[in-house]
């Protein structure tokens, strides 16, 4: 096994760590980012912190 096999192997029985899916609907992702967005720009105006 030359050392390139062995770094393809070694990468292609990683555990997922938790991060966003390669195949997940993209939308929703989109969407809730905005949200946040938008609920910490109420928050700071609200709070008078601008």
């Amino acid at each position: 096994m030359t050392a390139t096999s062995a770094t393809a192997d070694r990468t292609r029985t990683r555990a997922r760590t938790g991060g966003p899916e390669d195949d997940g609907p993209k939308i929703f992702e989109h969407i809730m980012g905005w949200t946040l967005v938008v609920v910490l720009a109420m928050l700071v105006t609200q709070l008078g912190l601008l």
